[in-house]
């Protein structure tokens, strides 16, 4: 598994899952559990966005054009 995303911010969160469910990469997330205990408030237990290996260019090139979509 390849870690694609690292962030305590949910919003984020949930628009790189939303971004991987509609591609179809089956994706996992680490540190949810550690990370809502304290509210996001600790900078340095952030949530992981994981994906399959085979998946993981696949599923950043997604998550670079999502992103840079959404600023725009």
């Amino acid at each position: 598994m390849i870690e694609i995303l690292r962030t305590n911010n949910p919003v984020k969160l949930s628009f790189a899952q939303a971004v991987m469910n509609e591609i179809g990469i089956e994706h996992f997330t680490l540190d949810d559990g550690m990370s809502s205990l304290y509210g996001g408030g600790l900078p340095f237990i952030r949530q992981r966005l994981m994906v399959d290996e085979s998946d993981a260019h696949a599923a950043k090139t997604a998550l670079a054009r999502a992103f840079a979509e959404n600023e725009s």
